[in-house]
């Protein structure tokens, strides 16, 4: 040790503090991770002798997109309600957060409910609320406003004027984190640039979208994504109780479950993939 240099020194000090986290996470999350891709080219039997896989190539991919309908619908079904809830979350979490970020009194006990839900918001605790019924605005299909609307509107549109209305509780419990972003971005707004464009002319709304929201793009793509991914790996995902049911699966075992973990896994890349670089592009195109 007398020998090495101090920058190699602190370096392996540096190796030394951060080495329980680098052994945990090769032998907790990237083995898993490898050996269920594995595993996805296999026939897996669980017998007394221990875990027996048989190479299959790609027949369990094939199997998921050629027989087991009850899986694409699943997936069919989970991107439609990411599409129409991501949107919903992040314009929710933007207008609480402005109002957070006005001075008024109280506002620490309003950040503390709007992020409450994050904490309790567990899949028993979600799925005991969905049994009962407060998720979803009671009653609403008796409002003529209700009735107003789903008469002028076809039928995809009342499918998404539906859903929203049964599940808008349930969505907007998932805002906690992404309201908190956002009132970080908004306080490192620097207030000179308000009142330059103040002296300029503007008005609030011309405040708002040549001056807020340009300065809160880069959390609106975090947000995208922390959303997507929070609302892909939430307990009641449908897609996720269909995967762990085929785990236990005699017919189907292990090794299509673990295929069918790599397919979600490949699908929420995709969305991740495409909803970053169109808000990237957008942010090129407008503000670049």
């Amino acid at each position: 040790m007398k020998n090495l240099s101090m920058k190699t020194k602190k370096s392996l000090i540096g190796y030394a503090f951060i080495s329980p986290w680098l052994i945990g996470f090769a032998l907790l999350t990237a083995f898993p991770v490898f050996y269920s891709l594995f595993l996805s080219f296999q026939k897996v039997k669980v017998t007394t002798e221990g875990i027996q896989t048989e190479f299959v190539k790609f027949s369990n991919f094939e199997y998921a997109f050629a027989v087991d309908a009850i899986f694409t619908q699943k997936i069919l079904t989970f991107i439609q309600e990411l599409v129409l809830s991501v949107p919903i979350i992040i314009v929710f979490s933007l207008i609480i957060a402005l109002l957070l970020n006005m001075p008024i009194r109280f506002k620490g006990f309003f950040r503390t409910i709007f992020f409450l839900p994050v904490i309790i918001a567990s899949g028993p605790v979600m799925s005991e609320l969905m049994e009962q019924g407060v998720t979803s605005i009671p009653s609403i299909e008796e409002y003529a406003i209700f009735n107003m609307v789903m008469s002028g509107t076809d039928g995809f549109l009342n499918t998404v004027v539906i859903y929203l209305m049964d599940n808008l509780i349930f969505i907007l419990w998932f805002s906690g984190v992404q309201i908190l972003i956002f009132l970080a971005g908004l306080q490192k707004v620097d207030k000179q640039i308000y009142e330059a464009a103040k002296i300029d002319g503007a008005s609030n709304w011309e405040c708002f979208w040549k001056v807020t929201l340009p300065s809160l793009m880069p959390m609106v793509i975090v947000n995208t994504i922390y959303t997507i991914v929070m609302y892909s790996i939430f307990a009641l995902n449908p897609v996720i109780d269909h995967i762990q049911a085929n785990m236990f699966n005699i017919n189907t075992g292990l090794g299509y479950a673990s295929s069918l973990a790599w397919i979600y896994f490949l699908v929420i890349a995709v969305v991740l993939a495409i909803s970053v670089g169109l808000l990237t592009m957008r942010v090129n195109k407008k503000y670049g």
